[in-house]
């Protein structure tokens, strides 16, 4: 699944090779949310936070999961799993790591008011057995619990009593604590300062318990919104790695001496949401025509992502019918399959569900998260208005459109979802196609309720046997994809640019490892 930047004796050989110590200045196109690792699901904001944090297990460089602050593990029965935790861990203020550290910042993450919920279902409680043992909990067997916890980081229990912190904060909807703005963790990396939407200053963590794959002291993260300010750095020599590339930029990056292009394919699937509620948010007719499968599939059919691809996505991009990649464990290539571009047939369909004049919604989208975001917005917009719809184009910066999503202010809107962290199917199960309820449906549109969809979903959640797993993940998606529950567009690709002195590597999941990363100047 990795794919590596350069194929050099160097990059093949990032373990334990001594190197010239330096600093990495990085360049994205927003800021984090903040730097509590509880406090949002947002996966940019998670990776820069997991530099200073660190979870149970991680995934390594090739997206296998290995031990990180525990060392290992077994099953006790099927509800209750012991994790046995790394001697001689400190945190980066000097307090020893141990197991109330565990129970507290888990029991944080899984708290009813924390963002984080839905990526850790089934925790009932943590257990201290002793000093450096933990048993979780769970209502019933997790067979992606491992998973789950790659992306839940350890916090000082100490540290947040004493800064009235033990309660979650959620990002999303503007809410702010010591932990938005200060970190303590265990990880390669240390915060030296916060400048929110200006720098963000990271130094090596000389205490860590690993042994470091990289040669950084320093990490400079500045956020640079604009596409054309931030190739400008890159090229200039003032920024090392960029974040991303924006694609109609690549031919002149290549170009340029001593910097490169990076780009593969990745997991992340852009789609768009579809209010199925009582009532639409913004319309212009009573109730709600999106409940109606016929205007679902026409809505679909308005949309030409070929041309999307060839000429905003530079034919960088994977287009799709399914809301998972091919690399994540669910998909088949049945799910892969788009009902066709037919804006004659969008209409037919229109005027035989009542509304051959259409009807008003908004099309809600960032501008600033996702590759080309702004721009396949705008032509769908454009698509859609010639199938026969009055779409009222809404673009925003990413925190106020997903304040909107989380919600429910919304009739159509866009979503990317890597299936992070499970990596696996049920992720877009149990977040994004469940009735909500608890850990589950947090983000599935309103209205969108499938009681089969459900039943599966459930017992996917507890299903050890692999097979039958996976087989009933592919009849949930596959009932879902007939309900066009999502309207999916298409896998975005992998878009960073770096000087030729930089070494790190590339994974599918489009997160930038710093601590995998070398300077060789």
């Amino acid at each position: 699944m990795l794919r590596k930047l350069m194929l050099t004796a160097a990059a093949a050989a990032l373990v334990g090779q001594a190197a010239e110590a330096e600093t990495l200045r990085y360049a994205t196109a927003r800021d984090v949310y903040g730097l509590d690792p509880h406090a949002v699901t947002d996966s940019f904001t998670n990776i820069f936070t997991h530099h200073i944090y660190e979870p149970l297990v991680r995934y390594d460089a090739e997206l296998k999961i290995e031990p990180a602050l525990a060392t290992s593990w077994e099953v006790v029965d099927p509800t209750r799993v012991r994790f046995h935790l790394r001697e001689g861990v400190k945190f980066q203020e000097g307090q020893e790591f141990g197991a109330d550290d565990v129970q507290v910042s888990l029991m944080r993450a899984v708290d009813p008011k924390s963002p984080l919920r839905g990526n850790l279902p089934g925790l009932k409680a943590v257990e201290i057995v002793d000093d450096l043992t933990v048993d979780l909990i769970l209502e019933g067997p997790t067979p992606l619990l491992n998973n789950y916890l790659t992306n839940i980081f350890i916090l000082d229990k100490g540290w947040l009593e004493e800064h009235d912190a033990v309660a979650p904060i959620d990002a999303s909807q503007g809410e702010e604590g010591y932990t938005t703005n200060n970190a303590n963790g265990t990880g390669p990396f240390k915060l030296e300062s916060r400048r929110p939407d200006a720098l963000n200053v990271l130094v090596v963590n000389e205490g860590w318990w690993d042994t470091p794959q990289h040669n950084l002291t320093r990490i400079e993260h500045t956020p640079i919104g604009s596409d054309a300010t931030r190739v400008a750095a890159l090229l200039s020599g003032e920024i090392d790695l960029i974040e991303p590339a924006p694609l109609q930029d690549a031919d002149r990056i290549e170009a340029a001496d001593g910097v490169h292009m990076l780009q593969n394919p990745g997991l992340r699937s852009i789609m768009m949401g579809i209010n199925m509620g009582d009532a639409l948010v913004d319309g212009n007719v009573e109730g709600n025509p999106l409940k109606d499968h016929r205007v679902r599939q026409a809505l679909y059919q308005s949309v030409n992502m070929d041309l999307i691809r060839d000429k905003i996505m530079r034919g960088k991009s994977r287009v799709t019918g399914s809301l998972i990649a091919p690399e994540v464990k669910g998909y088949t290539d049945a799910m892969n399959e788009r009902l066709s571009y037919d804006p004659v047939k969008a209409r037919e369909l229109l005027a035989e569900a009542g509304y051959p004049e259409g009807f008003a919604f908004n099309l809600n989208c960032p501008n600033d998260r996702y590759v080309n975001d702004e721009g396949i917005c705008q032509a769908m917009a454009a698509m859609m208005a010639q199938a026969g719809f009055q779409p009222r184009l809404v673009t925003e910066p990413r925190q106020m459109h997903f304040q909107k999503v989380d919600n429910k202010q919304v009739d159509v809107f866009m979503l990317g979802w890597a299936t992070l962290p499970m990596l696996d199917g049920f992720s877009v199960l149990s977040a994004m196609l469940a009735t909500p309820g608890g850990e589950y449906g947090t983000f599935t549109p309103t209205g969108y309720s499938n009681p089969k969809v459900d039943e599966l979903t459930h017992a996917v959640a507890v299903e050890i046997d692999e097979e039958k797993r996976v087989s009933m993940m592919v009849e949930a998606l596959m009932a879902a994809k007939e309900d066009i529950a999502w309207l999916p567009l298409h896998q975005q690709p992998l878009s960073w640019a770096a000087r030729d002195t930089v070494e790190i590597p590339q994974a599918a999941d489009d997160l930038v490892r710093l601590w995998y990363a070398k300077v060789n100047n």
